[in-house]
């Protein structure tokens, strides 16, 4: 299985510039995909460094065999990154990697594959799973939920306005159907939402939601981050690119977390050593320029913060 040629990486020379500073460092890249970061971290290593890649989807894992079959330096391990310290521990890793790179969301092979159940727009099994082999689909998620759960999934990873009344529809269907494809879900969503935002198919939040959800991404990127502190060396640097505003906002508070150090009230004299600081920010949140959103509309909505360990 080779990389798909349709994939695009996104802020592929910003985040390989931000992440590798020292071209002997160990570097963790926690979301291979289809391997546009990981290619270019691996051309700025010289023969000391080391690259681990993490990814759940079998199917990335085929790809980085492949892509890496004769690279000594780069260690592959399929699994998720909310295992990290266990994963950098078993390379004797924590506390000295040079950085670690998150590239959250969905690649792009997962949606254009109608098989993967992940778009609204191709007609498949109605899946979702990052990793096929683990968990409940998203068709067998649906056809046991209650209504009050669905509706709950759908405003709180979807930021579904209208979720109870798709909830609703989705409990209606299934009790004459069972719903086990993208395109009949898309369908019933569709019809229940009263109000279509231009230019965005009425079932996008839906279908955000629900696989949020199925693959516990915001839990899985908490407790990555939790782990960060104790995997990073002094001076690692931290890089995660987010595609929707609930996943950045972890990331954004985590940081700003690290940042400030220890809560102690803001009026008590306390010496900035007694904070405990752990992170500092590296420049401003970066977003795709003009020319790399027309060459790729799907990374309009990417951004990426970038820290570095002091402590």
């Amino acid at each position: 299985m080779t990389a798909e040629p349709g994939h695009e990486t996104v802020l592929l020379q910003q985040a390989v510039d931000a992440l590798v500073l020292d071209p002997a460092g160990t570097y963790v890249d926690c979301t291979f995909g289809r391997g546009g970061h990981a290619r270019a971290i691996v051309k700025k290593l010289n023969s000391r460094g080391q690259l681990l890649v993490i990814d759940k989807d079998p199917e990335a894992i085929e790809v980085a065999q492949e892509m890496f079959a004769s690279e000594q330096r780069v260690r592959i391990v399929h699994g998720s990154f909310s295992r990290l310290a266990e994963l950098v521990g078993n390379l004797e890793g924590a506390g000295s990697i040079s950085g670690v790179l998150l590239d959250l969301g969905v690649s792009s092979p997962q949606l254009d594959t109608a098989q993967r159940g992940f778009s609204f727009s191709k007609d498949g099994p109605l899946d979702m799973r990052m990793n096929p082999n683990e968990g409940l689909s998203a068709a067998q998620w649906i056809a046991t939920a209650s209504e009050r759960e669905i509706a709950d999934v759908l405003y709180r990873f979807g930021e579904e306005r209208h979720s109870r009344r798709m909830a609703r529809a989705i409990v209606a269907e299934r009790k004459l159907q069972p719903i086990t494809t993208t395109a009949r879900l898309a369908e019933i969503v569709k019809a229940a939402n009263p109000s279509w935002e231009r230019h965005k198919h009425p079932a996008t939040r839906a279908f955000q939601g629900i696989r949020i959800y199925i693959n516990q991404e915001l839990e899985e990127l908490s407790n990555c981050l939790q782990q960060m502190l104790g995997v990073l060396g002094v001076g690692g640097r931290l890089v995660v690119i987010s595609f929707h505003s609930l996943e950045d906002r972890v990331v954004k508070r985590f940081i700003s977390e690290q940042v400030k150090g220890d809560p102690y009230p803001p009026d008590l004299p306390v010496p900035q050593s007694f904070l405990h600081q752990r992170l500092k920010k590296i420049g401003k949140p970066v977003k795709p320029g003009e020319q790399e959103v027309d060459n790729n509309p799907r990374s309009r909505s990417a951004i990426m913060r970038v820290a570095e360990k002091i402590a």
